[in-house]
């Protein structure tokens, strides 16, 4: 809504306080006014120049059908996500679902921007006074008193903008649950040491030299203490001998 002043010769025949209000969808040609004519207190009335619905409504639709997909998308997340993985068919379908919202929020985003700039452009109090022809005449007096207010209208934009980036980033995670990329996610072995078939070579290849020469050891301590046992008995025996014999006497 903005306000106007037309202000006559004939001060009786003035207007200080035109409203004029407007609102979605932004059909502008069927927003009107009376006018003073600044003729024997007559009006005349006004009608705004553009029709800006299309690209309002458009931009309104995207973003109710997001709304609703979000929304039955994490009801599927929470309660069927074992069937949203099954046979991979759920992933696939979210990506492609989700790459057509980003394509349409960027569409609309950038539709209803152009939309709101001639929106602001036909309901400026300062175009819209040449449209009153009380207001071409050098004795009468118009001017505006109230711009409109577009900061929501404003908001509106930079929101649509902003599903864009959240849309499009989506993607990623969306592909990422496909698993698509997963066989060129595994790393390669690190430089500069063998392969896993390497190292059981080399480990074969040293335990044979190691059990090679502990079996070599082994009979080696044997044998020492085979003689010594065969020695001690040796000299148990000398030593039993004359015990024997004595007893004999």
């Amino acid at each position: 809504m903005f306000k106007m002043a037309v202000e006559c010769k004939n001060r009786t025949e003035s207007n200080l306080a035109i409203q004029v209000e407007f609102e979605y969808p932004f059909r502008l040609h069927q927003v009107y006014f009376d006018a003073p004519t600044c003729k024997d207190r007559a009006t005349d009335r006004i009608f705004l120049v553009g029709d800006y619905s299309s690209s309002a409504e458009f931009f309104v639709t995207i973003g109710v059908f997001a709304f609703l997909y979000s929304t039955a998308a994490l009801s599927i997340y929470v309660f069927f996500y074992d069937k949203y993985k099954e046979n991979n068919k759920g992933p696939l379908i979210d990506l492609g679902v989700t790459a057509v919202f980003a394509f349409m929020w960027l569409v609309s985003s950038a539709a209803w921007a152009k939309g709101l700039s001639d929106v602001k452009t036909a309901t400026d109090p300062d175009e819209v006074i040449t449209l009153i022809d009380a207001c071409e005449k050098k004795e009468n007096s118009c001017r505006e008193v109230h711009d409109p207010v577009m900061s929501g209208l404003n908001t509106s934009v930079a929101f649509g903008f902003i599903n864009l980036v959240l849309w499009a980033g989506n993607l990623w995670f969306v592909f990422k649950e496909t698993g698509i990329i997963a066989p060129f996610m595994r790393a390669p072995p690190p430089e500069g040491k063998p392969a896993p078939d390497a190292y059981a070579q080399q480990g074969t290849y040293e335990q044979d030299p190691y059990a090679s020469n502990q079996g070599g050891y082994q009979p080696e301590f044997n044998q020492q203490g085979y003689n010594q046992e065969a020695e001690y008995g040796q000299g148990y025996g000398q030593q039993g001998a004359p015990t024997s014999f004595s007893n004999q006497m």
